[in-house]
């Protein structure tokens, strides 16, 4: 186990610069989840820890030790892809210790090594089987004991579950994240995908256009968002944002005026972005009144969408609703539960 050290990491392609002076520390044991839409740079940056593309400038550390120029090989990291990319021609245990092997290691400590990774991810009674007999989980499993058998000092999985059907996604970041738990070995992932980064991380980094929004922990930057982007891309129903001007004392949204959240001041007249998640909306005498667009249950809760004056409000309720397209009705915040945003900045007030 090793941390790894981002200081002033550039990436260009030809003129291009996509990866802009990052820096970034990941403690020793952690679970690191990079998230961020498609082009963001986060592929790029976990391909830059592996060696797999070359540093334009900066430094990247593993442990002590600078690995800029050094082959992945060399670097004591262990990579996840979303293709498995398994030998289709040798057996599970044989994909397994194909490292070890390559390494010149003793064939009896390879087996041992293997065994103990396939009893860890319950694949004991496949390791004679080819990949073309294992089902998306299992091929995924290999995948990873193959990179739990080089016991390296970081584990890099590359949006390892994006090519599974939804319900073996949950099943598999679980046991991911319970891999983890149980290896304690810092773990650098890469997601586009906001609720796997929630789910498993003990520290998100957020990027956008080569850029890191914010680092924290998952409830962290879903309570205290540091910027519009990141208010938006962290939670699902994504947060509502209302552009408005500070009137009063209040926030006046259309000629609607809402309360301030506790403790913020603004200058009168300062144009703002209010937020509001949709889990904090509800029905109210007096609030934002617009007109039901969609209804969408999902069980535990039902979405609703509101359009009103050309935008939408999406307010999700725990509680059964009898709502129908094209009804009005009128929504309110929580007190405590509305973020303010400056508008020309993006940025938290």
């Amino acid at each position: 186990m090793a941390e790894v050290t981002i200081r002033a990491l550039r990436k260009n392609y030809g003129g291009m610069q996509v990866i802009h002076g990052l820096d970034l520390d990941i403690p020793d044991g952690a679970f690191v989840v990079l998230v961020g839409p498609s082009g963001c740079g986060k592929s790029t940056l976990l391909r830059m820890i592996a060696g797999l593309e070359e540093v334009t400038g900066g430094d990247v550390l593993i442990g002590t030790t600078r690995v800029n120029n050094l082959p992945p090989s060399e670097r004591d990291i262990a990579m996840v892809f979303q293709n498995y990319a398994l030998y289709p021609h040798k057996t599970v245990g044989a994909n397994m210790g194909f490292a070890l092997k390559m390494r010149g290691m003793d064939a009896a400590a390879i087996r041992t090594k293997v065994e103990h990774a396939a009893g860890i991810l319950g694949l004991t009674p496949y390791l004679d089987r080819y990949p073309r007999a294992l089902s998306g989980g299992q091929r995924q499993r290999v995948a990873m004991g193959r990179a739990i058998v080089r016991d390296p000092q970081v584990f890099l999985f590359d949006e390892p579950l994006s090519n599974l059907d939804a319900k073996l996604r949950v099943q598999m970041r679980t046991e991911i994240k319970e891999l983890h738990q149980r290896l304690k070995t810092t773990t650098v992932y890469v997601t586009h995908d906001q609720i796997e980064a929630m789910t498993m991380a003990d520290q998100i980094v957020v990027m956008q256009g080569g850029r890191i929004e914010q680092v924290g922990a998952p409830l962290e930057l879903y309570d205290r968002p540091a910027n519009t982007f990141v208010a938006a891309f962290i939670g699902s129903p994504s947060m509502n944002l209302l552009e408005g001007r500070i009137t009063g004392g209040m926030v006046d949204v259309g000629g609607t005026r809402l309360p301030l959240p506790a403790g913020v001041a603004a200058d009168e007249g300062r144009e703002v972005i209010y937020g509001i998640r949709p889990e904090h909306l509800h029905e109210a005498a007096e609030g934002v009144t617009g007109k039901v667009a969609v209804i969408e249950p999902t069980g535990s809760e039902t979405h609703v969408v509101v359009r009103l004056s050309g935008r939408e409000l999406t307010a999700v309720f725990r509680n059964r609703v009898a709502f129908a397209p094209g009804a009005t009705i009128t929504l309110a915040p929580d007190s405590a539960a509305p973020h303010l945003f400056d508008k020309a900045t993006g940025q938290r007030i």
